[in-house]
């Protein structure tokens, strides 16, 4: 079991028409790390929609021909999911559109509410109809009630925002205007950019931006709401106590951004990703050293963090692992009748590397510690003496109510075991976890939501996340 990444939106406003799909569809590539379940594309065309959405990776959904159907047009939305909130179905796919009494809509959503459950209740008591079993249709609801007695799309959302607690950034197209949001402690990253041609980009990461040739203007500060429209840029930060939540000790962008779920290249909040994780390996050096002889990082995420343990211990930095590029969301796990180990199939040692050496393996991450064990009897059966254990995190201790898929803390092994116990667990020779105390070295300074961790929840814990509520079988007769 592994940590999984968070859903990627991506937008795109532009004067004149243009290939906003094939845009939307390298930029959707750039994020592809962020949703593997699903994906989608709308298209603007005169305000009309044109969308195509499908269960899959980006290249599976989109062929070139299916590429060529979409309309060139001004606007478009796009979005990679993996569900944090809802099944893996087509209703859940996003965007969602939505058409009402004055227009049209589509919005991508990225993060979890920590009131869904409540709202979607009150709404379903006053006679609502969803067709979806994630957040994101509670969100278009609440924009649509508003859009209809409000005198702009943006003003519905401002007044939406109210009733909305926990994560959030949004990309949502009405018939004229691309608008982006973020909510007000930022949660989640949203930050957008310009081509040389003056097309503006929204997008999850600034990678995605470099892409699709946009030079990254600025992250959208925690509670702000963007409005491209008439080839402006009018930013609206109004919304309930946006004017605190801006300040950068009042940000709660997750941390687990920095050490995992973005990608290397990326820029949150100022902060490049790669380099607080060479950081993060470097403090790692100083408070859990050992005494090795290499230090390999588990691909991909414990690369960056591996490096900056070399870096700071001065044990040299090795390649030990290849792994398996071709392997993605449709790999079919081993059946009991072929008993073949997956990691080994994921992942390769290089023998050569490792045999007889004392090795320093770093990782983003333990949830369960199987996982881990495998990895490190991998590197055992590949003649390595020692291996000392560096996890660039914190135990997980806690569930997540913002987005990340850590729901419960009957699968964590750190909620049932102490440190000690785990290193048994994973057959390492010693294991030394990133420092909690520490994390704000990760962020340059800047607030940060470290719940999963430490149980120091930002909002309000909600008393029901009924997180699959509609997944699950009937237990009793409904009439």
């Amino acid at each position: 079991m592994s940590i999984h990444e968070e859903c990627g939106v991506f937008g795109v406003y532009s004067e004149k028409e243009t290939d906003v799909a094939g845009l939307s569809y390298y930029g959707l590539y750039a994020l592809q790390h962020r949703g593997q379940e699903s994906c989608g594309i709308v298209v603007n065309k005169d305000g009309l929609f044109y969308s195509h959405k499908d269960l899959g990776l980006v290249s599976e959904v989109f062929s070139e021909n299916i590429l060529e159907s979409l309309p060139v047009g001004n606007m478009a939305v796009a979005h990679v999911r993996y569900g944090t909130t809802g099944a893996t179905n087509r209703a859940n796919i996003q965007p969602i559109e939505v058409n009402h009494q004055k227009g049209r809509m589509a919005l991508a959503h990225n993060g979890n509410l920590s009131n869904a459950y409540k709202l979607r209740s009150e709404l379903e008591m006053q006679g609502a109809i969803f067709h979806t079993t994630s957040d994101t249709e509670t969100i278009a609801y609440y924009i649509t009630r508003e859009r209809i007695r409000s005198a702009s799309i943006e003003e519905a959302v401002e007044k939406a925002m109210k009733y909305l607690e926990g994560a959030y950034s949004l990309v949502i197209m009405s018939a004229q205007k691309l608008i982006c949001v973020r909510d007000l402690l930022g949660f989640r990253p949203l930050c957008y950019g310009r081509t040389a041609d003056g097309t503006y980009i929204v997008a999850s990461e600034s990678c995605a931006l470099r892409a699709v040739g946009a030079k990254l203007i600025r992250d959208v500060d925690p509670g702000e709401i963007l409005v491209f429209y008439n080839g402006e840029v009018k930013s609206i930060k109004t919304c309930g106590s946006v004017s605190q939540s801006i300040n950068d000790d009042k940000k709660k962008i997750c941390v687990f951004e920095y050490i995992y779920f973005a990608r290397p290249d990326s820029i949150i909040d100022g902060v490049s990703v790669h380099a607080s994780r060479v950081r993060a390996g470097k403090i790692l050096a100083q408070e859990h050293p050992a005494d090795a002889d290499i230090v390999i990082g588990a691909p991909d995420s414990g690369l960056d963090a591996a490096l900056g343990f070399s870096e700071q211990s001065g044990i040299p930095y090795r390649m030990g692992f290849i792994k398996n590029k071709y392997i993605g969301r449709t790999f079919i796990s081993p059946t009991k009748k072929t008993r073949v180990d997956g990691v080994k199939i994921k992942l390769a040692v290089l023998d050569e590397v490792v045999r007889d050496k004392r090795v320093v393996l770093v990782d983003d991450s333990i949830v369960r510690g199987t996982t881990m064990g495998r990895v490190v009897k991998l590197l055992r059966d590949a003649g390595a003496k020692e291996v000392h254990v560096r996890i660039s995190s914190p135990p997980f201790l806690h569930p997540c109510y913002y987005g990340t898929d850590i729901d419960s803390e009957k699968n964590l092994v750190a909620c049932h075991h102490t440190v000690p116990e785990i290193c048994d667990i994973i057959g390492a020779d010693s294991l030394g976890y990133f420092p909690v105390e520490r994390l704000g070295e990760l962020t340059g300074g800047k607030g940060y939501c470290d719940a999963c961790f430490t149980g120091g929840y930002p909002t309000t814990i909600p008393d029901d996340s009924g997180k699959d509520r509609f997944e699950q079988p009937l237990k009793g007769s409904i009439s």
